[in-house]
């Protein structure tokens, strides 16, 4: 079943979330899966293992985490990389890698539709799966982006158009227990006072966003 919350005004922020939704284990060959949108933003991921792993990326004492990105259209390059090693930085740190050891957990994410934000809702859709996967994980984690327009003013979950117009745009992944920073992504130019007001925004959004993964959670098992 698809659940859906609709887009809150922030506490104490000119600012707002986009409506986001998720479907959870939608996919039958994966061992765990999940669609998350941000507005237009749509993101599938599936999620493999722990499972086999070649030789050449065994490691003896953690599992391999490797993630997989594929635009939604044509060959991934620079960009996609870029976007991948995120993705995976953020996912390895939350996974209990060290239960499963010699073994490889394969997260592959598909761009379905990018309208902005679109790490975001990728992290996000990568905890969920990891989630429906029953992978171990020390801690969830959610992201939010955020933007400062050229008045300084702060935008949370920015569309495409608004990310491209931005003076500033930052993305970052929280986890669940102590919502400490475990990820952080920076384009353009802006103050200390500035970074830090995008972050405290962005962490007060984060607790909607958690929240919102026990409410599909609980849905799912209820459904089950």
């Amino acid at each position: 079943m698809f659940t859906e919350i609709k887009s809150t005004k922030m506490q104490q922020q000119q600012c707002e979330l986009r409506s986001f939704g998720s479907e959870i284990g939608g996919l039958t060959r994966s061992d765990g899966s999940a669609t998350f949108n941000q507005g237009d933003t749509t993101v599938l991921v599936a999620v493999y293992g722990p499972g086999e792993v070649r030789q050449n990326k065994e490691i003896i004492d953690k599992a391999t985490v490797e993630v997989v990105f594929k635009p939604k259209t044509g060959l991934p390059g620079v960009y996609e990389k870029s976007q991948e090693r995120l993705i995976q930085n953020s996912c390895a740190a939350a996974i209990l890698s060290a239960l499963h050891p010699r073994t490889s957990i394969l997260i592959v994410v598909q761009v379905i539709k990018d309208s902005g934000s679109l790490l975001s809702c990728c992290i996000n859709a990568a905890c969920l799966a990891l989630m429906d996967a029953g992978v171990p994980m020390k801690y969830l984690i959610c992201s939010i982006t955020s933007a400062l327009d050229k008045e300084g003013t702060v935008i949370l979950d920015p569309t495409d158009k608004q990310c491209k117009d931005a003076a500033s745009v930052m993305t970052f992944a929280f986890e669940s227990r102590k919502q400490n920073i475990i990820t952080t992504s920076l384009s353009g130019s802006c103050s200390i006072e500035q970074y830090n007001t995008c972050l405290a925004a962005s962490k007060l959004a984060s607790q909607k966003i958690f929240a919102f993964y026990r409410t599909s959670v609980e849905r799912k098992l209820s459904k089950s």
